[in-house]
C-alpha cells in the first residue's frame, strides 16, 4: 500500500471541510478595512482605520485559554472557548486605550474533526464581533502522535491601534485617585490548574449542580470571559479620561493592579464594595484556599480595575452601567509602597 499524508495522520480534506464550515461566521466579523477573504497566505488590513490619527501607535496582544480547555473537552462543549481566546487578547489591547483591529487564531489538534473546529472558530468569530475586531486569518494544525485525537489547544493574536495622546499608561495616577472596578463574568480564563486540584475533572463532577451557583460546576467554569472593549470605548466617547487600567488575569489583584501604578502609589481595594461571585467562595471552601491566595490567583469578581480622577468616578460608573456592565467604586490610590492593600 502506498503511503500518503492521510495514512500518516493528517487529513487535508478535513482541513478543507473545516474552512468551508467557518467561512460564513468569519465573514460576519469583517470591517471595511479588511482586504480579500479566507484563503490567502496572509490577512490584509487597510491602514485607513488610523490614517487620520496624529501619531498612531500599534498595540498587540497574544494569549491562550490555558487549562480551561480540559473542562471543555470533558463536557464536549467547544462553542465558547473561542470567545475566551479573543477576550484574553483584545482586553489587553483595550487596557492600553486601544481599539482592536484584527485577530488571528491558531488551533493545534490531535485530529481535525471539522465540526469541532467549526464550533471553536464560531466562538472566535463571536468574540471578534463582540469586540468589533475582524477575524482575518488563522491556522488549524494536526499533530498526530503528539496530541491525543480528541485534544486541542488554541492561541490568539490581536493587533490594535491608539493615538499616542490617548495611550493609557498609568503615569499620571496620583494619591487621591478613585479606583473603579468592572465586574467579571466569573473565573474567566485563569487559575484553572488550581481548580483542577480542587475539583475532580470528570463528567460527573462537572455536571454536579450547586445551589449556591444556581447552575452546574461545568456551566460556571465554562462561562466565557467578559470582553470590555465596548465598555472602555464608551468611557472614551463619554469624555472620561482613564488614567490607568488593569486587566485582572493570572496573578489576580496582587500581580495585575500594580502593573498600572507608578512608584510610590498603593491601591487600596475595599473587599465589600462589590459582590463576589459565588464560584470563588465555592473554590476557597472546597479547596481550603486562604484569602491571599485567592486574590493572588483569581479576578475575584473584577475583570478590570480603572484609576480615575475622583471627579470622573460617578460619571464613569454611570456610563459603564449604561453600556451593560456592572461597575463599582472599589477603592482609592494612596501614597505608599507600590502595590495593593485589601481593606
Amino acid at each position: 500500500m502506498a503511503l500518503d499524508y492521510k495514512a500518516a495522520g493528517v487529513d487535508i480534506e478535513a482541513g478543507y471541510r473545516s474552512v468551508e464550515l467557518i467561512k460564513k461566521c468569519v465573514a460576519e466579523t469583517n470591517r471595511p478595512e479588511v482586504m480579500g477573504g479566507l484563503g490567502g497566505f496572509s490577512g490584509a488590513f487597510s491602514a485607513a482605520a488610523f490614517k487620520g490619527m496624529e501619531e498612531p501607535v500599534l498595540l498587540s496582544g497574544t494569549d491562550g485559554v490555558g487549562t480551561k480547555l480540559k473542562a471543555a473537552m470533558i463536557l464536549d462543549k467547544h462553542d465558547t472557548i473561542g470567545i475566551d481566546c479573543v477576550a484574553m487578547c483584545v482586553n489587553d489591547v483595550a487596557c492600553a486605550g486601544g481599539e482592536p483591529l484584527f485577530f488571528l487564531d491558531y488551533i493545534a489538534c490531535g485530529k481535525n474533526i471539522p465540526e469541532k473546529i467549526a464550533e471553536i472558530v464560531k466562538g472566535v468569530a463571536e468574540g471578534c464581533k463582540m469586540s468589533e475586531c475582524a477575524l482575518v486569518g488563522g491556522e488549524t494544525a494536526e499533530h498526530p502522535g503528539m496530541m491525543p485525537d480528541d485534544e486541542y489547544d488554541i492561541a490568539g493574536f490581536s493587533v490594535g491601534v491608539v493615538d499616542k495622546k490617548d495611550l493609557i499608561t498609568g503615569a499620571d495616577i496620583k494619591a487621591g485617585d478613585t479606583l473603579v472596578g468592572i465586574a467579571s463574568s466569573g473565573i474567566h480564563s485563569n487559575g484553572f490548574s488550581l481548580i483542577r486540584k480542587v475539583f475532580e475533572m470528570s463528567e460527573e463532577s462537572l455536571k454536579k449542580y450547586y445551589d449556591e451557583l444556581g447552575e452546574t460546576l461545568g456551566e460556571a467554569l465554562l462561562t466565557p470571559t467578559r470582553i470590555y472593549v465596548k465598555a472602555l470605548k464608551a468611557l472614551k466617547n463619554g469624555g472620561v479620561k482613564v488614567k490607568g487600567c488593569s486587566h485582572i488575569t493570572g496573578g489576580g489583584f496582587y500581580e495585575n493592579i500594580p502593573r498600572m501604578l507608578p512608584d510610590g502609589i498603593n491601591a487600596q481595594i475595599e473587599k465589600n464594595s462589590y459582590d463576589i461571585p459565588p464560584i470563588f467562595g465555592l473554590i476557597a471552601k472546597t479547596g481550603g484556599i486562604e484569602e491571599h491566595m485567592m486574590y493572588n490567583t483569581y479576578n475575584m469578581g473584577l475583570g478590570m480595575v480603572l484609576a480615575l480622577d475622583p471627579a470622573d468616578a460617578d460619571k464613569a460608573v454611570e456610563i459603564l452601567n449604561a453600556a451593560g456592565e456592572k461597575a463599582f467604586i472599589v477603592g482609592k490610590c494612596v501614597e505608599g509602597e507600590k502595590g495593593v492593600t485589601l481593606c
